[in-house]
């Protein structure tokens, strides 16, 4: 599937944020092709139930509850699913949340909430992965972040911060890794449905109004998917979609100020 199963036969693949939105999209789709799934998330609720359909579409579940922000779990984490799968083939660091507040006003704390999640989170699942890969000589990691990090629209600051951040780890990592076979993909989409903004802190308009970019976007998370996963296949560093977050990317490389004035113009 995707060439993702030529490159990788044994097909083993852990995936944070696995209970909903872009993580579940990415083990159905594995799943159908039979890979062995290490499927965490912080509801477990959710990831009980996600698993049981994974089983069903042919994947294998091994769910693990996981707050990617607890670097001492993580590390148990990890470690049990590779005795359990034998290592590991491809990673996605892909768990996050979503919020939004002008930069004085969005507190400290939140600041500190949102890098340990979505930044931190993604710093653990490489620090604890890649020796395993490293040992192989082989494997790809699939980090999240965002068309965020190329928009940096205002009021967003934490989360731009955050996903510019993956971001650099990614092109980091990228150079790294290359002499030891391990591939390494950002991903930066813009909004689709998903419920990125289940745990914002920053009011009910931050929530409607992410919601409302959400619901215009038209993109579901499976059609997303099914884009990341065949465009890792080809090994692209950036996999950034759909079409106008690419112009984005290319608008803010070819006229920066005239790029930051058109953002402010759209959010503010």
């Amino acid at each position: 599937m995707y060439q993702l199963s030529v490159i990788h036969p044994l097909k083993r693949a852990f995936i944070t944020g696995a209970a909903s939105g872009l993580g579940k999209a990415f083990c159905q789709e594995l799943a159908k092709d039979g890979w062995t799934l290490g499927m965490a998330d912080i509801n477990v609720k959710d990831l009980e139930k996600v698993a049981g359909e994974i089983k069903q579409l042919g994947g294998k579940p091994l769910f693990f509850p996981l707050d990617v922000s607890d670097r001492d779990q993580y590390k148990k984490v990890a470690a049990d699913f590779l005795l359990q799968a034998g290592g590991i083939d491809l990673l996605f660091n892909n768990a996050g949340v979503g919020d939004g507040g002008s930069f004085e006003e969005y507190s400290l704390e939140n600041y500190e909430w949102m890098v340990s999640i979505n930044q931190m989170g993604v710093v653990y699942g490489c620090y604890y992965f890649i020796p395993a890969m490293k040992k192989q000589r082989s494997g790809h990691i699939l980090n999240t972040a965002s068309a965020a990090a190329i928009g940096c629209a205002p009021t967003m600051g934490a989360y731009n911060m955050t996903k510019a951040a993956v971001v650099a780890i990614s092109e980091t990592l990228y150079s790294e890794l290359m002499d030891d076979n391990i591939s390494v993909s950002c991903i930066q989409p813009t909004y689709f449905k998903t419920n990125v903004v289940q745990f914002a802190r920053g009011g009910e308009m931050v929530k409607k109004a992410t919601q409302m970019f959400i619901d215009r976007s038209g993109l579901e998370a499976d059609t997303v998917a099914q884009e990341i996963l065949l465009r890792a296949g080809k090994k692209e560093l950036y996999i950034i979609l759909p079409k106008n977050a690419r112009k984005m990317w290319y608008y803010k490389r070819l006229a920066p100020t005239w790029f930051r004035k058109k953002v402010k113009e759209q959010f503010m």
